[in-house]
């Protein structure tokens, strides 16, 4: 009976093996118009990391500008809004923005630690404010600093719904030509949130 049990034995685990040599690759896709990659099973993990294409990068760089801006416009609402519809719009866009601000500062900070090793420069896009949609101009700004009360109100929701709209557009874009899994995953909710921010503003009516 022993010998007939490691016998059985033996069997079972040369089966095994075959079955984890047989293993078909996994293939890993890339950006829209680049050849997917094929991975062993043993080269993929949660822990392995993959190069995010230039669209990810310049996405994140400049998004983070971006945010910075909608943080200073609602900076001054509290002291220069007269209603409180918009100080609390004001105020849920700073508590928004701000930890995403934070999270996009950790993935290039993760991105910069990692590329080296695997061949990549770790050089972040350089940001042209001019060639981001929805930006506020220095003159903008500038009379929304000067604004108070009802007049400020205006021209802030005025401002930061077509800020709004730049940031979904460029969320837009990413979706469409970057390859990171992260990045697709705060461009989704960029696009989500400042939807339903872009809604709200629009309804709000001041006289």
């Amino acid at each position: 009976m022993r010998i007939v049990f490691v016998a059985v034995l033996v069997a079972v685990l040369a089966g095994c093996t075959s079955q984890s040599d047989d293993q078909p690759p996994i293939i890993a896709p890339q950006g829209p118009g680049e050849q997917a990659k094929t991975l062993a099973p043993e080269d993929f993990g949660t822990d392995r990391w993959v190069a995010p294409s230039e669209a990810d990068l310049e996405y994140v760089a400049r998004m983070i500008v971006h945010h910075r801006q909608a943080l200073d416009m609602t900076a001054l609402a509290p002291e220069r809004a007269q209603h409180e519809t918009v100080r609390g719009l004001a105020s849920r866009i700073h508590d928004t923005q701000g930890p995403e601000i934070a999270a996009m500062e950790q993935w290039q900070r993760q991105y910069a630690e990692n590329a080296p090793a695997h061949g990549h420069a770790a050089d972040l896009p350089e940001v042209d404010h001019g060639s981001m949609p929805g930006m506020a101009t220095d003159e903008q700004l500038a009379a929304l600093k000067a604004a108070r009360g009802a007049d400020f109100d205006r021209l802030f929701l005025q401002l930061m719904i077509a800020h709004h709209e730049g940031a979904v557009q460029m969320a837009v874009e990413v979706l469409s030509s970057g390859s990171d899994v992260r990045v697709e995953e705060m461009a989704n909710d960029v696009s989500a949130s400042q939807t339903d921010e872009i809604n709200r503003m629009k309804a709000i009516t001041i006289p």
